[in-house]
Formats: C-alpha cells, structure tokens, sequence
C-alpha cells in the first residue's frame, strides 16, 4: 500500500508530519484528546464532538474494525483523526469493515503515525486549541491562512447543527412514561437506556419551544449532551427555565447539565483543555461512593458560582481536579451530570441516574 504524506498543523505553530488516512483532503477544528482504550467507533460518531480533531492516545487504532450497531449517531461527527499506529487489517469476524475505509466513506481526514505522546502532553500544557490536517497543503502560509478559517470553540453554537431536524418517537410500544428529550445532540445509547426502562420517548430538535414540547403530555424531561458553548444558548436556556416553571422532573448530562445551571444563574466557562476518556473517577457526595465514568466535554459548571446559590447544590465531583460533576436543584425537581451515565464506551457505575430519574418522575407523577 502506497502511503501518501500528512500534515498536522497547530495554532501554536507546532507542525507534525505523518502518513493519510482517511478521505484525503484538508480539515479543520479544535484539537482534543481521549484516553479511552477501546470505543474508536463510538467515540467518532458522538455528535459532542462535532467540530473537534480528535487524538486517540492509546498506541493502536482500526484494529477491531467497525460495526454497524456501534454508532451513536448517523456518521463520525468529528472533523479530523489523529492516532500513532493505524491497523488497516481488522481482527473481529463480527466486524463490517475496516475503519479505513469507514472513515473514507464518511469523508473524515486524518493522520496516523504521530508521536501522540508529545502532542497530548503539549496539549495538556499550552491547553486545546486549534488545528488542521492536510494531505494537500505543505506551504506553512497557506496552512495559516487556511486555520485563520477555523472558527473558535468558545462562543460557537453547534447544537443546532447536530440535532434531529425533524420530531420523531420511540418506544411508542410500551406502557412506561412519557419523557420528552430535547436533542442537542443525543447519543443514541443515551435513548437505549431509556427504552430499556419501558419508557416513551418523543425526541425534539433543538429549538423546539417548550409550549411545542408540552403539547405531547410529558411526565418528565431530558435534556441531552451535545456540542459547542453553553453560553450562547439561551433558546435551550429559556426552555428548560419554562420547563422548571412547570415543575415537571427534569434529567441532563453533560451539555444538558451546563444549560440546567444556567437556568438557574450558574456560570460555565471554557476549560483547559477538558476531559474525555474513560477513567475519570468521580466521587458521588450523597453515597460517598467513587464511580469510575466516560467523559467527553470542554466546559464546565463554575464551582464557585454553584456554591453561591441557593437554588442548586453540588452532588457529584471530580476526584482528578475537584470540577463540578453532578448537581441538583434544591427543590427536588431536577438534577445533571456532567459525565455520561450511558458509558457507551467506558464503564458502567453510574447507570443508576437513569433509576433515579424514573424514580422522580414516579414520585412526581400528575
């Protein structure tokens, strides 16, 4: 196989060299990294990173090829692929594919054979910024001019870009309650969770107004992950505000957690340079128990802002950097995570939300 060349560009002026994979071309984003060692797949098609390259800093990548009943959306999400050793050949008998040729159907560029190492402890030091693959443009100036195009994570609103364009139900076989999910970009496990709870889920995009949302009957609502800045969001803000008014159970995670802050005066704010993996544990403060989680995100509920308020308390937290992973409003009627329950890759500790939600909703039942 004839290896055609590669360059990663970032916004520091870093500039690495390696080989294509993927559809050839040239591809832009904010730069990230996960530390998960299996879930290339689910990773790819979560729609939490549209808009982002993706590092995976596990060593081998393509080696299980792909399967179909591994996406959690309609197509990878992510705007560029950087990993070390790329597999072209695939192990499981199960698979459909190889990711090569996955990726190239699904026109994602990216490029292997970095040392992945140095460039996630340069991102851990000078934080996430911005990036660009080519497999076209080797001129230094035209690269810049060509990153200049990128625009940045902070301030950018990518939900509406990601959801649903059209209301559609689910479970509608069932005898369970009705829970209305407002699509910000929702990971399809995310629903199986529900499904599998014998609920009823009618899934809005994400503009839908809260009085469009309401006319299905609800008992309850969720408010899903998805990418970009919450605090630009103020149409889901002002939905979730009225679904509060309402005072209907309401369940978030990890965008959905951000904007339930919000709706209650809660600052965020842009982080470092995030988490995403599976591994990061988290300390829930009503168990005291530790619960080892799958994350993905890039902003944060500001800690000293949940502290201040006497509409919410903190109910979870991060072990590594004591973040904000989890809160509840003091009313009872609504509470978030920021990591992802559903795991899907990653373990499987914090299930029991989705019990507890359906426990609200039957306490609350009207």
């Amino acid at each position: 196989m004839k290896r055609e060349k590669a360059i990663l560009y970032l916004a520091d002026g870093t500039l690495f060299e390696g080989f294509s994979i993927g559809k050839k071309g040239t591809s832009g984003g904010e730069i990230c990294f996960n530390t998960g060692m299996t879930g290339y797949q689910e990773i790819y098609t979560d729609p939490s990173y549209y808009g982002q390259i993706v590092i995976n800093t596990n060593s081998h990548i393509g080696n299980y090829g792909v399967h179909k009943d591994e996406d959690e959306s309609d197509r990878p999400k992510i705007q560029g692929l950087v990993v070390n050793d790329f597999t072209y050949e695939y192990s499981r008998s199960s698979a459909s594919g190889s990711l090569e040729d996955y990726l190239s159907s699904h026109d994602t560029v990216g490029i292997s054979d970095l040392d992945t190492r140095m460039l996630v402890r340069h991102i851990r030091d000078k934080g996430a910024m911005n990036a660009i693959i080519s497999t076209e443009i080797f001129d230094i100036l035209e690269l810049q001019s060509e990153l200049a195009k990128v625009p940045n994570m902070k301030s950018l609103e990518l939900s509406s870009l990601v959801t649903t364009k059209k209301t559609y139900e689910l479970g509608m076989d069932n005898t369970g309650f009705k829970i209305g999910v407002l699509d910000l970009g929702v990971k399809r496990s995310i629903l199986d969770n529900f499904l599998i709870r014998n609920c009823q889920l009618y899934v809005f995009p994400a503009k839908t107004s809260f009085e469009e949302m309401q006319k299905w009957g609800s008992d309850g609502y969720f408010i899903s992950n998805g990418p970009g800045d919450p605090e630009v969001m103020d149409y889901a803000v002002n939905t979730i505000k009225k679904i509060l008014a309402d005072r209907r159970p309401l369940f978030g995670i990890c965008l959905g957690n951000q904007l339930l802050a919000r709706a209650v005066g809660i600052n965020t704010f842009k982080m470092h340079h995030g988490h995403r993996g599976l591994n990061q544990p988290v300390k829930n403060l009503k168990t005291g128990k530790s619960e080892i989680t799958s994350q993905n995100h890039g902003f944060s509920v500001n800690m000293e802002s949940l502290k201040t308020s006497k509409l919410a308390e903190l109910t979870h937290i991060n072990l590594n950097d004591q973040s904000v992973e989890g809160l509840r409003l003091t009313n009872g009627l609504a509470f978030s995570v920021q990591h992802h329950p559903e795991s899907t890759p990653g373990p499987h500790d914090s299930t029991y939300l989705f019990d507890d939600f359906i426990q609200l909703i039957k306490n609350n039942k009207i």
